[in-house]
């Protein structure tokens, strides 16, 4: 392709016209597939080049012989990082799109968007309705995991960013676990052999994603006993072997709970159990996977069944972990011990920021889990996504947004005060972060 094509030229509106796809599409598909991936003008404004716009055009074209955009994104990729030129390719030609396209794809995005606005409406009818709709229009693994998932993922994001209160978020994970409820139990028998239990780990509360691995192993014939949220370490064993299971399947979302789902999967592969995992945290901090005793699972849900049903058909103890060093679990125990007089004092630190005891307090009490769930996974560097969150959590708060430098600041000023030389790798992570942040204002 000539050195032109790749020039920035066109505008959101040019591209419009040229593919035939909405701009909330344009920016979905840039947003979760990093294709195509614009340059910007001065003033912020996405510029594309004609390879932006004829890779769109591949894209559709892949959709066009059923494809999803996940998948068609994925061939991409794996085109690229062989060396391989997508747009050159025997089976792409230019001049059968060489009109607006319409993608395979685009009335799904306008169902999730809607399915989203109703769920922020708190219309249940029609968010079931909307559902329904996708169901009869398109394969049903098809709408769970190019919709619902999505859908689900950009509503924790509309909460994170404040567009969406936590009751809507609630609500609109209501409607999703009920739907997927309904298609559990109208999974037909399990079929083949082999016994999968799924779980979160202790204190996560996620409850969508082992429902929908639940879901989708019934339907491949698999026997599954799903145990839901928040699901204690206490007896998991001997539940385990109780109702017969040849694997364990453990999902968490967040460093805290990765950190409870390390030491439930330690007790159960010490016992002999096969165990699988995987869980956002473990996409965003791929380090963490060297301390849990388990079989990773993916990073993509599409792939996970598969994955599974390659440990049922060959069951083997999971790779070894890396131990947690020592000077991390005397920092733990002392910080434990210490966390109520150092949540006392920031506390008492940040009243005259005038935020709100609830806020103040939510925010302290994720920090300082956090901060013991990385010391107990053995490395405080895994704070990094946890500490953006902490930050975001601070700054949306309309009554009272809070600048995290102030607010790090004042939690060092308590460590400082209550821990010891045990203590001395979460001063020195503390003087680093505030010290990154610059002077708190």
């Amino acid at each position: 392709m000539a050195e032109r094509d790749s020039i920035p030229t066109f505008n959101l509106k040019a591209v419009v016209r040229e593919t035939g796809l909405k701009p909330d599409t344009l920016r979905a598909w840039e947003r979760r597939h990093g294709l195509p991936s614009p340059d910007r003008s001065s003033g912020g404004h996405r510029l594309y080049s004609q390879r932006d716009v004829d890779t769109l055009k591949w894209l559709v074209a892949r959709q066009a012989e059923g494809l999803s955009i996940s998948r068609a994104a994925e061939l991409w990729h794996r085109h690229i990082s062989s060396g391989e030129d997508p747009l050159t390719q025997a089976h792409f030609s230019l001049s059968q799109l060489a009109g607006p396209a319409l993608a395979g794809g685009e009335a799904l995005v306008e169902l999730q968007q809607a399915w989203i606005g109703a769920c922020g409406a708190f219309n249940e009818a029609e968010a079931d309705r909307l559902l329904s709709q996708a169901f009869a229009i398109y394969p049903l693994e098809y709408v769970l995991l190019e919709l619902l998932l999505v859908a689900m993922a950009e509503v924790g994001e509309c909460w994170y960013r404040g567009e969406m209160s936590v009751q809507q978020e609630h609500f609109a994970s209501e409607v999703a676990g009920r739907r997927l409820e309904a298609l559990i139990l109208s999974a037909p028998p399990p079929t083949r052999p082999g016994h999968v239990l799924v779980a979160c780990a202790p204190q996560d509360l996620h409850v969508f994603v082992p429902r929908l691995i639940t879901l989708l192993l019934r339907r491949r014939g698999w026997h599954v006993t799903l145990l839901g949220a928040n699901v204690p370490a206490d007896r998991m064993f001997e539940s385990a072997k109780a109702a017969g299971c040849d694997l364990v399947v453990l999902t968490a979302q967040r460093l805290p709970t990765a950190a409870t789902l390390q030491e439930t999967a330690a007790e159960l592969t010490r016992r002999g159990l096969v165990v699988g995992y995987g869980g956002r945290i473990f996409q965003l901090l791929p380090e963490i996977r060297r301390g849990i005793p388990g079989h990773y699972l993916g990073d993509d849900l599409r792939g996970v069944t598969q994955s599974i049903e390659l440990l049922l058909a060959s069951p083997r103890p999971g790779p070894t972990s890396s131990p947690v060093p020592d000077e991390a679990r005397r920092s733990l125990e002392h910080f434990l011990t210490q966390r109520p007089l150092i949540e006392a004092e920031v506390m008492e630190g940040m009243r005259a920021r005038r935020m709100s005891a609830t806020d103040l307090a939510e925010a302290t009490t994720n920090l300082s889990t956090s901060i013991g769930a990385a010391l107990a996974l053995g490395d405080l560097a895994f704070l990094g996504p946890d500490l953006a969150w902490v930050e975001g959590l601070l700054a949306r708060r309309p009554r009272s947004p809070v600048d995290l430098k102030a607010y790090l600041a004042a939690y060092q000023r308590a460590v400082s005060h209550h821990l010891d030389r045990r203590g001395a790798s979460l001063l020195a992570w503390f003087a680093q972060a505030v010290a990154a942040l610059g002077t708190p204002s």
